[in-house]
């Protein structure tokens, strides 16, 4: 499909998608819904189906793939458990009730295994305490069969936003240890005390050393550290985990 613009209509829904390339050339998928709002999808996300009825889960994976989104379906829980994890951005369309481990049991066995994903549920035995336990769990959407196609993609592109913030900031979260695992012991020192308001002499005295010496880790601090200001390298401190001043 790429360098050509193509368009069609659902009779179900009267939905019309759009595909053109990106200035960087990668393929995004704009959604046009009937009330004007539009929605993008990315080429790089996966969307996890697991149903244990097969034309149900064709179905699905037919209309997910038609707005431009990558799937894989699995009949059960253990089939998903054994697939690779995914290192895109992704979501899980599961049904409550399957064979053997349900839906809810694998939304707790992901929490455990810290493999956590955003979950949208599918149910045509829903009752209100099953959608409290699976929504104070983090699932995204509950869905009660039949539910209207436009409601799951709308659920779906929801789940992948999340999933996408929540890598951005787990690879933020991870930068900055891997800044800071690169700090000398000493500079680590320093670090601590900068971020409490110190003056240099203040931390030489505290440390047993010069104040030059201290403003040469100071310096070596903030390049490590990717810091512009004393105000970020507190920010950075806080989010480690460093004791800072409480404003």
């Amino acid at each position: 499909m790429m360098g050509r613009r193509w368009s069609a209509l659902q009779a179900r829904g009267r939905r019309r998608w759009t595909t053109r390339p990106s200035p960087q050339g990668a393929i995004v998928l704009w959604t046009f819904l009937a009330e004007g709002e539009r929605v993008m999808t990315e080429g790089d996300a996966i969307v996890f189906v697991v149903d244990d009825d097969a034309p149900l889960r064709e179905s699905l994976t037919n209309l997910l793939r038609s707005v431009g989104l990558r799937v894989a379906a699995f009949a059960s829980a253990q089939e998903f458990l054994r697939r690779p994890c995914p290192e895109v951005p992704s979501c899980l369309v599961l049904d409550v009730r399957l064979p053997g481990l349900s839906g809810l049991e694998l939304q707790q066995r992901l929490a455990e295994a810290d493999l956590a994903m955003p979950i949208i549920f599918m149910t045509g035995y829903g009752d209100i305490p099953m959608t409290v336990q699976a929504m104070k769990a983090g699932a995204v959407e509950f869905l009660p069969k039949p539910f209207r196609d436009q409601a799951l993609l709308e659920a779906v592109q929801q789940a992948l936003a999340r999933d996408r913030t929540a890598r951005a900031q787990r690879a933020q979260r991870d930068a900055l240890h891997h800044r800071y695992r690169a700090l000398t012991p000493r500079e680590r020192d320093v670090l601590a005390l900068v971020v409490t308001g110190l003056l240099n002499k203040q931390i030489a005295a505290e440390l047993g050393t010069s104040e030059a010496a201290v403003k040469v880790h100071r310096q070596h601090v903030m390049a490590k550290m990717g810091a512009g200001s004393l105000a970020a390298l507190v920010r950075m401190a806080d989010r480690l985990g460093i004791p800072t001043p409480q404003g």
